[in-house]
């Protein structure tokens, strides 16, 4: 079962309340060791080298290559700077397995590989531009005997289905830390997060926002720490600051050409007359080849029918039929493959330029990252509302494979996760496709993001909230 209440692509999938971890027994035994065990200077400050840097990292070569670009340039920062060597780690390579991105995982290994010679774990993006000098600054304002999680702000202005209407009463009560700009655990803290990721069962398997989650499991229900905002953790560029940020929407030259995407979209008979017309309106016209796929052939959309009944959950054996077709000569052969609900609006001039940084001689299986019972070795997908992407050699993987549907309703992103992963194609994340509706997550989040996609039409106009979010009126018409 996925874990949000809504018709999409003809499917009503379930709503799964999700609260990271209920308040335990474990107190805040890490604090005096973490102290004791701190190598400070002489005025009682902490140096670079009781800093551990974390890079969140992927493993899609794109991203493993920028991560590392960041990691030289922070080394070579601190060798100019002169205050002590911290440890740079790529998120990835911590170990073999792919689910550390959603950090709970990799709490363990951090804390006995690192927790003895640190004082400060922080943790960033590849993009994230870090001023060490200024770091230090920040951190050594906090001290290092108490429990710490320190972040950019970010809170919802109203209750927010991605995050299960959490705090529903008072939503900008509960702060959570913007990715972006880094966020940071002191080491005592750190311990205690280990330990009890390590006894204590989580309230949910899935891993749907990161950071919100990270917030709740530390927060412990009341028990831990609330995040402390910094305002020297920026995502802007201005004065004092110790972190900024580029871009999620990279400029890596000219965008793949249209041509070399091909869209799909998921519709059924219900929805012919109120989805489609909106993708019409909107979006489709930036496609060069696109198909809407149905439950009935209707010649005046026009819709394919792939031969495969209509489900009320998941559409498994409808996405896995789309795989096929793909791959076959009924369709124009592209390097990409698109596949969306048709209640999904999406920007392809933005995916477009998006897709130039990585290569479609991978197997790739780019969009929103969401996870499965990653704390016990389970697997992560692209959630489908935001626009599933596969490079050919990602389809023709699967489609040779001997993974498939365990049924036509199936939860089609699910199963695509779970077979990417037994083939060991990583799931690639970009928080600019989105699940749900701009209102659902904060504005000053989206609106310096260049959004790839939204999703649902629930109490909005759809066509004005793709105008005013993904619409690019400079954009010119590209081959």
């Amino acid at each position: 079962m996925r874990p949000h209440n809504v018709v999409t692509g003809c499917r009503l999938v379930a709503v799964l309340i999700l609260w990271l971890g209920p308040s335990v027994g474990v107190q805040h035994t890490g604090r005096a060791h973490a102290a004791e065990r701190q190598e400070q200077t002489t005025d009682g400050s902490i140096g670079l080298k009781e800093v551990v840097l974390v890079i969140q990292s992927q493993r899609n070569s794109y991203h493993a290559r920028r991560a590392g670009q960041r990691k030289v340039e922070i080394l070579q920062q601190a060798a100019e700077l002169g205050q002590g060597v911290p440890v740079v780690l790529l998120l990835h390579e911590l170990s073999e397995y792919d689910g550390d991105w959603s950090i709970l995982p990799a709490l363990p290994h951090l804390s006995e590989t690192y927790g003895q010679s640190s004082a400060w774990f922080f943790f960033i993006e590849e993009e994230t531009q870090v001023t060490l000098s200024a770091l230090l600054q920040v951190l050594n304002r906090y001290p290092i005997r108490e429990e710490w999680f320190l972040g950019k702000r970010l809170n919802d202005e109203d209750a927010s289905i991605i995050h299960h209407y959490a705090f529903s009463e008072d939503p900008v009560s509960f702060g959570y830390p913007d990715p972006a700009a880094g966020w940071a655990l002191s080491t005592s803290l750190l311990l205690r997060l280990a330990a009890r990721v390590q006894h204590e069962p989580l309230k949910s398997d899935f891993t749907i926002d990161l950071k919100h989650e990270i917030a709740l499991f530390i927060w412990e229900e009341g028990n831990g720490p609330k995040l402390t905002a910094v305002p020297e953790f920026c995502t802007e560029t201005r004065d004092n600051c110790a972190t900024t940020f580029t871009t999620y929407l990279p400029n890596c030259g000219d965008p793949v050409l249209k041509k070399d995407v091909f869209v799909a979209v998921k519709t059924c008979q219900r929805f012919h007359s109120e989805r489609v017309p909106v993708v019409k309106a909107t979006w489709e016209k930036d496609a060069a080849f696109l198909e809407y796929y149905s439950d009935v052939a209707d010649a005046s959309i026009p819709t394919v029918s792939l031969g495969v009944r209509n489900t009320e959950r998941g559409h498994c054996g409808k996405t896995f039929a789309i795989l096929r077709r793909f791959l076959s000569k009924a369709v124009p052969k592209a390097d990409w493959l698109l596949i969306v609900d048709d209640d999904t609006l999406i920007s392809l001039p933005r995916l477009r330029r998006l897709l130039r940084c990585y290569d479609p001689k991978e197997a790739v299986s780019l969009g929103e990252r969401y996870g499965f019972g990653l704390v016990h070795h389970g697997y992560s997908y692209t959630t489908g509302g935001g626009g599933m992407v596969l490079s050919r050699v990602a389809v023709s993987r699967l489609v040779s494979s001997s993974c498939g549907c365990f049924s036509d309703d199936a939860p089609d992103d699910m199963v695509l996760g779970r077979c990417l992963t037994s083939l060991g194609v990583p799931i690639t994340h970009s928080p600019l496709f989105h699940q749900a509706r701009p209102d659902d997550y904060p504005e000053t989040l989206i609106s310096s993001q260049q959004a790839i996609s939204f999703h649902k039409h629930w109490n909005i106009d759809p066509v004005a909230v793709y105008k005013h979010w993904l619409q690019d009126t400079n954009t010119r018409d590209e081959l």
